[in-house]
């Protein structure tokens, strides 16, 4: 038996953030990891001879700065670069749109000179909203209670603080901030711009890892969480890691290892241990067991109480709930070698726009399309697919002359129709998103020397995101904010005293934030010195 003052389930992202603030405030912390190595689904692995690549998520945007200052990423070797050029837009007729710093004005006026005037003030407009909720991202939302307290009088002040915050924002910015949150992006971009590359460029944001229409209810917030990132102090812009996105879970490791903490692989966690109505350890799955005062899991919220947590531990009404967490990404993830790059028949030969996220998805009609055929069929007939090459930035990926790509596929069925399974169809449905790119770029299928595939079932397999869910949780209105992942319990704490959540179905959400990790880190410090000083 192991005694620690804090154990945390899962070393991906977030918790490896959340450990590193608790053992840089001097608590003993253990991490365990059922993988054999650390990161989660911000890994890099080799998946053919002499590539590499990130394995499932795959760029940088959304990482904190604060997190990469506090944790000393840089100095622990982490080095992001920017992408060249932004985005990079193909229509089969030969059209396309190209996005980034000096580039997009002239991109889109080349389109429509409405579009042109409209996309800065729409943009300015997004970006406002996205500034007032990045001062939100690293504190705990209000949290409902049940009766007045020392609780309620905390969520009291912090509800105040929030509203402070919201209040900064004109009359008409809270309007925005409504259709936002509750209206779909096809709607709004509809009423805004005339072109469809221009409607696709935002409405793709509106249905990454989102199980959905853009013209679905609540598909804007999608479209804004994912205008929060910044890269090197450059908000809105996305960049790659050097050495792929397990380079960020590395550098945090190698913080953790200078910090004296324990983090162990290959140490899957097969229940909780309740003790007294209070969480106070885990089993793993080799039967060791290890106590803590606190226990903390990096997991999706479904799995930790429908698998993790023994059954009457939690409230009747609470586990019913939670039984229903919406999960469910769209997501098909592949990545390939290459023998050479791709040449695009709206933008032939090498450039710039090759270090872009190059989405193959070019109207919002062609989006609700794929999303239709999925629920009917269980993957779309035409794909709606992001493909980066991130070899273009960092040629450690791939023997000289050679790259490696990702292929961010949408839309897929989480579970397929007629109880058919994903292993008997991964192979099929990989050759179709290969196709797709070839449509655009022909002879890119020529070029494949390699691949790695991972349907929804293998995701997760490999990395606990059930339904292959990248948010580890849908972001829904549902599902946001004060209510992530339920009423009651925004604040990182559990039912289930001792028990905390840090991972990305807490508040902000999804993608590689390190948020999570870092809000929940502070309730439990919180909650540390009030019970042991």
């Amino acid at each position: 038996m192991n005694e620690t003052e804090v154990i945390i389930i899962g070393a991906g992202h977030n918790g490896l953030t959340c450990a590193a603030y608790l053992a840089m405030a001097g608590l003993r912390v253990h991490v365990v990891e059922r993988r054999k190595v650390v990161g989660g689904a911000a890994v890099t692995e080799e998946f053919h001879p002499g590539f590499r690549n990130s394995v499932a998520s795959y760029t940088v945007s959304l990482l904190n700065s604060r997190v990469i200052s506090d944790l000393k990423l840089h100095e622990h070797g982490l080095e992001i670069v920017e992408r060249r050029a932004q985005n990079f837009l193909p229509s089969p007729d030969g059209r396309y749109l190209l996005t980034g710093e000096g580039r997009t004005l002239a991109s889109v006026a080349r389109l429509s000179e409405r579009d042109a005037d409209a996309i800065g003030p729409f943009s300015a407009r997004l970006e406002a909203i996205a500034d007032v909720l990045r001062s939100l991202v690293l504190r705990a939302p209000p949290n409902l209670v049940a009766q007045f307290g020392l609780s309620a009088i905390r969520e009291a002040f912090n509800a105040l603080g929030t509203a402070n915050t919201l209040r900064a924002l004109s009359l008409e910015q809270q309007r925005d901030l409504l259709d936002l949150f509750t209206r779909s992006a096809g709607e709004m971009l509809d009423e805004i711009f005339e072109t469809d590359l221009v409607k696709a460029l935002f409405g793709f944001d509106a249905i990454v890892g989102n199980y959905a229409s853009p013209y679905a209810a609540g598909s804007a917030y999608v479209m804004l969480h994912h205008a929060f990132g910044e890269v090197n102090g450059k908000k809105g812009v996305w960049g790659h890691a050097i050495g792929g996105m397990g380079a960020i879970t590395q550098a945090m490791a190698g913080r953790l290892k200078e910090l004296g903490t324990l983090v162990e692989v290959e140490a899957g966690v097969r229940e909780v241990i309740v003790e007294r109505d209070r969480a106070v350890g885990v089993v793993l799955e080799d039967g060791r067991t290890i106590r803590a005062r606190h226990v903390v899991a990096n997991v999706n919220p479904k799995l930790l109480y429908t698998r993790l947590v023994p059954a009457g531990a939690v409230p009747a009404p609470f586990l019913s709930r939670i039984r229903n967490w919406r999960c469910g990404s769209g997501t098909f993830r592949m990545n390939v070698a290459l023998d050479r790059l791709p040449s695009f028949s709206a933008l032939p030969g090498d450039g710039d726009h090759l270090s872009a996220g190059i989405i193959l998805g070019p109207s919002l009609g062609y989006m609700d399309q794929a999303y239709l055929d999925a629920r009917a069929h269980g993957w779309s007939r035409d794909p709606v697919v992001e493909l980066l090459i991130p070899s273009t930035l960092d040629p450690t990926l791939a023997p000289a002359g050679q790259h490696v790509a990702s292929l961010f596929c949408q839309h897929v069925a989480p579970e397929l129709p007629d109880g058919r399974s994903w292993d008997n169809h991964r192979d099929e449905v990989a050759d179709l998103m290969i196709a797709t790119v070839d449509r655009y770029a022909p002879g890119f299928a020529a070029s494949v020397l390699g691949r790695q595939v991972l349907s929804p079932l293998d995701l997760e397999r490999q990395f606990g995101l059930i339904g292959g869910d990248i948010f580890h949780g849908a972001l829904t209105l549902n599902q946001l904010f004060s209510a992530r992942p339920m009423l009651g319990h925004a604040d990182y704490r559990s039912p289930l005293k001792g028990l905390y959540h840090c991972g990305s179905g807490s508040h902000p959400g999804g993608g590689v934030t390190g948020a999570p990790g870092h809000n929940a880190a502070q309730a439990i410090l919180s909650d540390h010195r009030a019970l042991f000083g």
